[in-house]
């Protein structure tokens, strides 16, 4: 089994920073807002991610 993926500390401190932004929030429109940056932003990481595998794996691009 492999080892867990350990994040860094910036990057927890980045989800410290939106734990307390959306724990924070009690409007309906802003926390829409802020779930849907982190939708953005966690299928940009994840389209990240397979382009870097594929580059490794020696695929042309998508």
């Amino acid at each position: 089994m492999t080892a867990p993926i350990e994040l860094s500390v910036g990057q927890q401190f980045e989800i410290e920073r939106f734990s307390r932004a959306i724990d924070a929030t009690a409007d309906p429109d802003e926390l829409r807002n802020l779930a849907k940056q982190l939708l953005q932003a966690w299928h940009t990481q994840k389209a990240a991610t397979n382009w870097v595998i594929a580059q490794q794996a020696g695929f042309p691009p998508a």
